[in-house]
């Protein structure tokens, strides 16, 4: 699912807080849609992974065996944008996809709220 959003000023400058106001939009649809019984188990998982106070990321959830792969891989944003926003994890840079199909693209690492990242 690719989406066209309108943040671009007439200047062609992109403005930020409709960027922003677009993908919180998205994520919503996305969370809104996510089964309740999925969720739960998600942010359990994020929850035992933030408690290790190691850097993570969604694949490490799936590896480990704490969490199912979502049917659409946008709930994995919403879930861990839910669990921020909770006071749970907080970002803690990027590094390269440990999920194969990725080929090792930029992927959001977190960590526990509770550990300095």
């Amino acid at each position: 699912m690719q989406m066209h959003l309108p943040i671009h000023a007439p200047d062609g400058t992109v403005d930020l807080a409709a960027a922003r106001a677009a993908r919180d939009a998205a994520l919503d649809n996305v969370a809104d849609a996510t089964p309740d019984d999925w969720a739960t188990r998600c942010q359990q998982a994020i929850a035992t992974l933030a408690a290790t106070g190691r850097p993570f990321q969604a694949a490490d959830l799936v590896e480990q065996q704490l969490v199912d792969e979502p049917a659409d891989h946008h709930q994995w944003g919403a879930q861990l944008r839910a669990a921020a926003r909770a006071g749970v994890i907080l970002p803690a840079g990027y590094a390269p996809s440990r999920r194969a199909t990725t080929r090792g693209s930029a992927c959001r690492q977190w960590v526990g709220a509770g550990v300095a990242a």
